[in-house]
């Protein structure tokens, strides 16, 4: 799979991620519902992943945001009951739309 393919596909997990917060009204109110949060997670550790494969270097990602990313994927992954919902919340409230900008900016 390409970089391009890659990030369309990260693009798309924050989108959907977008939805579940729209369709709920609130971030507080998604990560209340054990449905959104599940998707949730299930999107983030998507995400993590995904970012941890892109093959290329890019000057507007950060290492530490990839590596972050990765972390919050294995957190999800390995220790799901003990995710914590208010580091879920900061996530969403301030590092997905970061992400969501500087990807978009590579694309174009």
């Amino acid at each position: 799979m390409s970089d391009t393919k890659r990030i369309k596909f990260i693009l798309e997990k924050i989108d959907d991620i977008e939805l579940f917060i729209n369709k709920f009204n609130s971030i507080v109110s998604l990560l209340e519902d054990k449905m959104g949060f599940d998707a949730t997670l299930m999107c983030l550790l998507q995400i993590g992943e995904t970012l941890n494969k892109l093959e290329s270097e890019y000057k507007n990602i950060d290492k530490n945001d990839i590596k972050g990313a990765y972390d919050v994927r294995n957190f999800i992954a390995h220790d799901y009951e003990g995710v914590n919902k208010s580091l879920i919340e900061g996530i969403l409230r301030h590092h997905l739309p970061k992400l969501k900008e500087t990807l978009t900016k590579i694309l174009e």
